[in-house]
C-alpha cells in the first residue's frame, strides 16, 4: 500500500501546453479510463518504501538502480528533492510483441570432458538454449496512451528547469506519442524528430511487397527554453575532402565555392555538426556478434546514448532512463562522467545493468521499490500462469473482457473473478475511481442471476474506506468480495536449493576461503526444461525437420548456474547484499571474476579473502537465492 501521494506539480493544471488548434490530447484520452487517469495525476504519484538491496562501493555520487515502475521510482526521487537532467526512455513501443532473451545451460564442471564431447556434436544455441520472457510490450492503443500519458507527467515532475528528454519509439505508436508530448512539455519545447537509420536488411524484409522499414524514430523535447544543448561535430566524408583538389604555393588544397575560398586543412579542423538523421550508428542487426551485447532483446548501442548524453549534458549532470532495459544509458552515463538513475520493472533489467555497472567500476546503490512489484520476478510468466494458480478460475465466454473468467460453486453459482494486469501499473492500485468503474459499469452488465463478484488487487488504497464506498454505491444484490493477490503471488517461485562445502583456500589461488558448490536444484529451470523437451518432442512428432535431441540435467545441477556472489560482511539473510567476492560463468563456461573476463573454466567454487558468511547464487532464469554458510 502507498505510504502517501506526491503532487506531480505544485499546480497540474497550470503550465500545460493546451493544443486548441486541433483535437485536444485530453480529448484523445477520452478513452475508457481517461477520467481515471486525470483523477490519479490530480492525487499525486504513489509513494511506496523502498528497500536498500545492495550497495556497491561507497557511492559519494548517490547513482541508482531502481527495480520499479516508473511512477513509482519518479516519486521516490520527487520525495527526496532529486532532479534529472537528461532522461532517454526507450519504453515498449506498443507493437504487439513479446520480448525475451535466451537462456543458456553452462557446462557442469563436474563432467566438463563428458559435455565438451557432447557439445561437439550438438548445435549449442538451438539444443542448450530456451527463451525467457522479460516483459509483453502487448497493449490496445487507449491502454498504452493512458498509461504513457501517466509516465510522461511524472517523468516531468522530476526534470530540472533545464532537462530535456529523449523518447524512443518506431512506427505503431510515435505518432500519437507525439501529441501527448506537445501537451505535456509544450508544442514550444519540441526540438526535433530525430531519424535513427537502422537499416535492417533481413531477407524477410527485403522481399516484403512495400518499402523497406528501415527506421526508428527518437523525439527530442526540452522542459524550457533554458536547455543545455553541446553541439557535436562528426569528421567529413572522403568525397567532400577530396573536393578540395587546388593546391596553393604553400601546398595547401583548397576549393573555390560561390566566389568564396575555403581550405581542407581548416575544414577538417572544425568538422561537420551532425544533423536529425543518424545514419552512421549500427544496430546489433548489422552486428551480431558486437562485444557490447548482453542477450537482452531490446538492448541499444552505446554508441546511440554516447550522442544523446554528449550533446544534452555536462559532467556532474544527471542522467536518467526509467525504461533502463540492459542499462546501457547508466553504463554510459558513468564512462562519460555523469551520474545515473536506471529504473525498469524487470528483474532481468536489474540483474543485467547491475552486472554491467559492476564490469565498468561503477559505485551505486539497487533498491526494491516495495509497489508490489518484488512480489513476482516477471510479469509476463507470471499473467501466464496466474490463472492455473487461482483454484477453479476457468475462461467464461459468456462474460466482458474486463473480467479474467469465472468461479463455479455450488453456494454461489458463477463468480466473475477481477484480476488486475501485471503488465500496466496502472491496475495494480484498486481505489475508488476503479471502484466505482466496477459497480457503475461492470456489474450492471453482469448476468442476472449473478450473486458474487470476486476482486482481487495488488495494491489498494484504503480498504476500510473502499468497503464503506462499496457499501455506498453498491445497490445491486451483487456481492463484491476483495482478495489480496499478494497470497497468490507469493507462491509463483520457489527458492532454490544448494549444497555447499566451505574450507581455507590452501592450493596457492588465493589464500583466503573456498565455497564449493556441490549441488543446485532450481525448480523453475527443471520446469522450463520440461517445456522445452514437450515442444521439441511435438514439433518431431509433427512432421518439423529440425533435429530434435532430449535435453536433460546432470544430477548436480551445476549447469543451472549463472553467477554467484559472497558476502563477508553480514550473517543476516535479509540484510543488503556486500558482495566481497562474485562471479559470473558466460555462456561457454568461463569465469567474469569481479567484472573482468578469465579465460578460466569454473571449477564450482567461488574464493574470498575474508570468512564468507551469506552466499547469493543466480539461476540462469534471474531467480535469486540468499544462503547462511
Amino acid at each position: 500500500m502507498a505510504v502517501k501521494y506526491i503532487p506531480y506539480f505544485p499546480d497540474t493544471l497550470e503550465g500545460q501546453a493546451l493544443l486548441d488548434n486541433f483535437v485536444r490530447t485530453k480529448r484523445l484520452l477520452r478513452y475508457r479510463d481517461g477520467d481515471r487517469v486525470v483523477e490519479r495525476i490530480a492525487r499525486g504519484m504513489p509513494y511506496y518504501e523502498t528497500d536498500l538491496a545492495e550497495r556497491i562501493g561507497q557511492n559519494p555520487n548517490r547513482n541508482l538502480v531502481l527495480r520499479g515502475e516508473c511512477v513509482s521510482a519518479c516519486a521516490y526521487l520527487k520525495d527526496r528533492g532529486v532532479t534529472v537532467d537528461l532522461v532517454y526512455i526507450d519504453p515498449p513501443f506498443a507493437s504487439g510483441a513479446d520480448y525475451a532473451k535466451k537462456v543458456y545451460l553452462r557446462r557442469n564442471p563436474k563432467a566438463a570432458q563428458a559435455l565438451r564431447q557432447a557439445e561437439a556434436e550438438l548445435d549449442i544455441d538451438e539444443l542448450r538454449a530456451f527463451e525467457e520472457k522479460m516483459y509483453g510490450d502487448i497493449w490496445n492503443k487507449e491502454s498504452y496512451l493512458n498509461w504513457m500519458y501517466e509516465n510522461l507527467m511524472a517523468i516531468k515532475s522530476v526534470m530540472s528547469d533545464t532537462a530535456s528528454i529523449y523518447v524512443h519509439l518506431d512506427w505503431h505508436i510515435s505518432h500519437y506519442v507525439k501529441v501527448l508530448m506537445d501537451e505535456i512539455f509544450g508544442e514550444d519545447n519540441f526540438q526535433r524528430e530525430i531519424i535513427w537509420d537502422i537499416q535492417v536488411l533481413s531477407g524477410f524484409k527485403t522481399i516484403a511487397p512495400n518499402w523497406i522499414r528501415g527506421h526508428d524514430t527518437i523525439f527530442y523535447y526540452s522542459k524550457s527554453e533554458d536547455r543545455v544543448f553541446n553541439k557535436l561535430l562528426q569528421p567529413h566524408k572522403k568525397e567532400y575532402l577530396d573536393s578540395f583538389n587546388r593546391k596553393d604555393a604553400d601546398g595547401r588544397y583548397y576549393m573555390v565555392a560561390h566566389g568564396t575560398v575555403r581550405y581542407r586543412d581548416e575544414v577538417e579542423k572544425k568538422g561537420k555538426p551532425y544533423g536529425d538523421v543518424w545514419n552512421d550508428i549500427m544496430s546489433f542487426q548489422q552486428q551480431p556478434t558486437s562485444d557490447e551485447k548482453v542477450d537482452y532483446a531490446t538492448q541499444k548501442p552505446e554508441a546511440l546514448l554516447e550522442r544523446i548524453i554528449k550533446a544534452s549534458s555536462r559532467e556532474g549532470m544527471v542522467v536518467a532512463d526509467f525504461f533502463g532495459g540492459s542499462g546501457v544509458a547508466a553504463a554510459v552515463a558513468h564512462r562519460l562522467g555523469r551520474r545515473f538513475v536506471h529504473a525498469d520493472v524487470n528483474l532481468n533489467s536489474i540483474q543485467t545493468t547491475r552486472d554491467r555497472l559492476v564490469a565498468a567500476r561503477a559505485e551505486f546503490d539497487v533498491l526494491e521499490v516495495r509497489d508490489g512489484v518484488s512480489l513476482f520476478r516477471n510479469p509476463v510468466q507470471t499473467m501466464d500462469k496466474l490463472k492455473k494458480l487461482i483454484p477453479g478460475l476457468r475462461n467464461e465466454d459468456a462474460l466482458d473482457k474486463f473480467w479474467e473468467g469465472s468461479i463455479v460453486d455450488t453456494t454461489h453459482g458463477l463468480t466473475p473473478v477481477y484480476l488486475p494486469n501485471l503488465l500496466d501499473g496502472t491496475t495494480r492500485l484498486l481505489d475508488k475511481p476503479l471502484m466505482n468503474r466496477i459497480i457503475h459499469e461492470a456489474l450492471p452488465d453482469l448476468p442476472d442471476d449473478t450473486r458474487r463478484v470476486i476482486v482481487y488487487y495488488v495494491d489498494i488504497d484504503d480498504r476500510d474506506d473502499l468497503e464503506r464506498f462499496i457499501r455506498q454505491q453498491n445497490n445491486t444484490l451483487i456481492e463484491i468480495e476483495l482478495r489480496d493477490l499478494k497470497a497468490v503471488l507469493d507462491d509463483v517461485v520457489a527458492e532454490d536449493y544448494a549444497e555447499w562445502d566451505v574450507s581455507r583456500a590452501n592450493d596457492g589461488l588465493l589464500t583466503g576461503w573456498k565455497v564449493e558448490l556441490r549441488l543446485f536444484q532450481s525448480d523453475r529451470v527443471r520446469r522450463k526444461i520440461e517445456e522445452l523437451n514437450l515442444r521439441n518432442q511435438q514439433q518431431a512428432l509433427d512432421g518439423a525437420k529440425r533435429k530434435y535431441a532430449h535435453l536433460s540435467l546432470s544430477p548436480e545441477g551445476l549447469e543451472t548456474v549463472e553467477w554467484l556472489s559472497l558476502d563477508c560482511t553480514t550473517a543476516e539473510k535479509d540484510a543488503p547484499w556486500h558482495s566481497d567476492s562474485e562471479i559470473k560463468i558466460d555462456r561457454k563456461g568461463l569465469v567474469v571474476k569481479d567484472g573482468v573476463k578469465t579465460d578460466t573454466p569454473w571449477d564450482a567454487t567461488i574464493r574470498s579473502e575474508q570468512r564468507p558468511l551469506r552466499m547469493k547464487v543466480r539461476n540462469i532464469c534471474g531467480d535469486e537465492t540468499v544462503f547462511v554458510l
